[in-house]
């Protein structure tokens, strides 16, 4: 399972509130340090979910780039492929 961002921040507030409710000294630094921890994983959770963000919108923009026109048809051409290859040119995908 990989936890999100949302996840891990709970949990790092859960350890840092445990750390300041803590009345013994090693439990407080436990705590702190799994609070630590916890804030370092969800550095990378955030960039994970942003680099996810990323592939989705350009698999949009990509999807989009290869639709056809509505209105057009290949049949109706002496050459098919003639105009359409050439689509991609847009997002810099050629």
């Amino acid at each position: 399972m990989i936890p999100t961002s949302i996840h891990c921040r709970e949990q790092e507030g859960l350890h840092r509130d445990r750390a300041a409710k803590a009345t013994l000294i090693n439990v407080r630094g436990i705590a702190e340090k799994a609070a630590a921890a916890w804030a370092g994983e969800a550095v990378r959770a955030e960039e994970r979910e942003s680099r996810y963000r990323g592939r989705v919108l350009q698999a949009a923009a990509l999807e989009k780039a290869r639709a056809l026109p509505e209105n057009s048809d290949r049949s109706f051409s002496e050459n098919p492929d003639r105009g359409y290859a050439s689509g991609l040119e847009g997002i810099g995908l050629r």
